[in-house]
């Protein structure tokens, strides 16, 4: 008898409490291992199989709109340390992964595939990224020139690279709408 009500108990809560729609704008991960961490290039390798895992031109659009994000919050922790070098190249990697959802996009849509849901969820990705990108803009140097102890220094324009970014990432929505 205890075990039925403790059963009915969890349907009522489940069906009061997870019930409601929820509408939440889109949001970006948790940050997860950052350079200097030991299994931060297992994870970086293990993001390069799982490119082998996912196949099809919606997986594929899944999986490299997951990757900018990652890389994108990466960017973001490590600009807010000021750890320039190490964001800059993380937001290229961002950068490179957002701007390869168009070929999966289009490749899908010219197998007429439903891509209108992915439409939105590009479109919100952009604008989520263009805002953490135009709060960074407050916070980093124009300029930083990061000299490492036997080696060449080297000159990092932060605003530019940022304003990039930008752009890049509204051209990449602009294009997928248009489809």
């Amino acid at each position: 008898m205890k075990k039925i009500v403790i059963c009915l108990s969890l349907i009522v809560y489940c069906l009061l409490f997870t019930a409601s729609s929820v509408n939440a704008t889109y949001t970006l991960p948790y940050p997860s291992t950052m350079p200097g961490n030991k299994m931060y290039r297992v994870m970086r390798l293990i993001d390069k199989l799982k490119n082998y895992w996912y196949w099809g031109n919606i997986a594929q659009t899944k999986y490299h709109l997951g990757l900018s994000d990652k890389y994108l919050v990466e960017a973001k922790t490590l600009m807010e340390y000021n750890q320039y070098l190490l964001a800059s190249d993380a937001l290229l990697r961002s950068d490179k992964e957002f701007e390869s959802i168009v070929i999966h996009i289009k490749s899908a849509k010219s197998e007429k595939k439903d891509i209108s849901s992915f439409k939105k969820m590009i479109e919100e990705a952009a604008d989520k990224h263009n805002q953490i990108i135009n709060s960074l803009l407050t916070i980093v140097p124009d300029q930083f020139t990061w000299t490492p102890e036997k080696d060449k220094p080297t000159d990092l324009k932060l605003k530019d690279l940022l304003k990039q970014s930008t752009a890049l990432r509204t051209r990449v929505a602009a294009d997928v709408l248009s489809l």
